[in-house]
């Protein structure tokens, strides 16, 4: 059993994933060709923004907007606690100072009311200055993007969807990715739509911080490649990947997204009772990068998992340590007692195979097994 089959995808779409790829070594234009261009604009259009503007990976993605609006030594970004650590990274990269924030307990995603403290607590010590929010749309389910957006508004923020996992999720039909000033997603290949390598992009509807994106990502271009105005980086996404997207992207918009909540329904129907099953509220929609349960303590939790494991079905704990105790943080004074939702959440967090493919019998397999081993 694979925890996210992507071998079954590429199966059933394998000639034109294979056509796709072979059009581009045909037509030998690997960089900037017109499948970059083909996927921008379909991706721009089904997140309903202006500006889709690809990049090499997701972090990147983030890193060339903190470029864009000058984040840099003395400004505080607020992120949340229980995340990858790329998000909590491109601040440092910048200069600037994270301020990790705690989740919510059933979204785990952060915490609003935590949000706002944190953000009055920076202004009254009055050492940095509050500059960007980075919500998280943990697992796929987007974060509460409204409540943000007020807050944001109230201090004069910029907000930064990180959608590296989100791409899909919606809340009242407004899809992830058209969030907040601007946003990223990720391409890695285990994502809702991941290419056969590293691959980003980010989404905004402002005409100037897409000319200036698409600058900074070519090394500070111009008018042309050789013309550099600025100081960039090179973080291209390359034809032969946005050529695998484009065929992926259909198959998500005709069937996958369907699929992975229809998978969603089927095991919270079967676990209700037996494990806390992941909580998507009224109006939202999660693309599921992953089905994450809770258990009551950590030895419940890694107990299941090593049992999962004997009986062949993989598991992963996201995340086994909240940015506030990473070693690259260590320079920051954070109270632990400000993280009593993450530190939990990293002590009780499963995550079950999840992906379009998964099929019932497998379903009922893995739940027999958690079944089994919690009663």
């Amino acid at each position: 059993m694979e925890f996210r089959d992507l071998k079954a995808q590429y199966e059933k779409y394998k000639s034109e994933i294979d056509s796709a790829i072979q059009e581009v070594i045909n037509n030998a234009n690997f960089i900037g060709g017109k499948e970059v261009n083909t996927l921008e604009q379909r991706l721009a259009e089904y997140v309903g923004v202006k500006h889709c503007i690809t990049c090499a990976n997701g972090t990147e993605a983030m890193t060339l907007l903190m470029m864009s609006w000058d984040i840099k030594e003395g400004d505080a970004v607020f992120v949340p606690d229980f995340t990858f650590f790329s998000t909590g990274e491109i601040v440092s990269f910048r200069g600037a100072t994270p301020i990790f924030v705690d989740v919510d307990k059933d979204t785990f995603n952060i915490d609003t009311v935590k949000l706002e403290k944190a953000i009055n607590k920076v202004i009254n010590e009055g050492k940095l200055t509050p500059k960007v929010i980075i919500p998280v749309d943990l697992f796929g389910l987007p974060a509460d993007h409204i409540e943000i957006e007020k807050i944001a508004k109230k201090y004069n923020l910029k907000v930064l969807e990180d959608a590296a996992q989100g791409f899909g999720g919606s809340i009242n039909d407004k899809k992830a990715c058209s969030f907040g000033d601007a946003a990223t997603t990720s391409f890695f290949p285990a994502k809702p739509l991941g290419c056969y390598g590293d691959g980003g992009a980010i989404f905004t509807n402002d005409d100037a911080l897409a000319e200036l994106l698409n600058s900074l990502k070519v090394h500070g271009k111009g008018d042309n490649k050789y013309d550099n105005i600025r100081i960039g980086v090179n973080s291209r996404l390359d034809s032969i990947q946005a050529a695998v997207l484009n065929v992926k992207l259909t198959a998500f918009i005709e069937h996958e997204l369907e699929d992975v909540n229809r998978i969603y329904r089927l095991y919270t129907k079967k676990l209700k009772g037996i494990v806390e099953t992941p909580v998507i509220p009224e109006g939202y929609v999660s693309s599921f990068a992953q089905y994450t349960i809770k258990l009551k303590n950590k030895e419940e939790r890694d107990s299941l998992q090593a049992k999962l494991k004997d009986e062949g079905i993989p598991s992963m704990v996201y995340y086994v340590k909240p940015m506030h105790r990473q070693g690259a943080f260590a320079e920051y004074d954070y109270d632990v007692n400000d993280f009593e939702v993450t530190n939990e959440l990293c002590d009780t967090v499963l995550s079950l195979p999840m992906h379009p493919y998964l099929s019932e019998a497998e379903v009922e397999d893995i739940c027999g097994v958690i079944s089994n081993t919690q009663s």
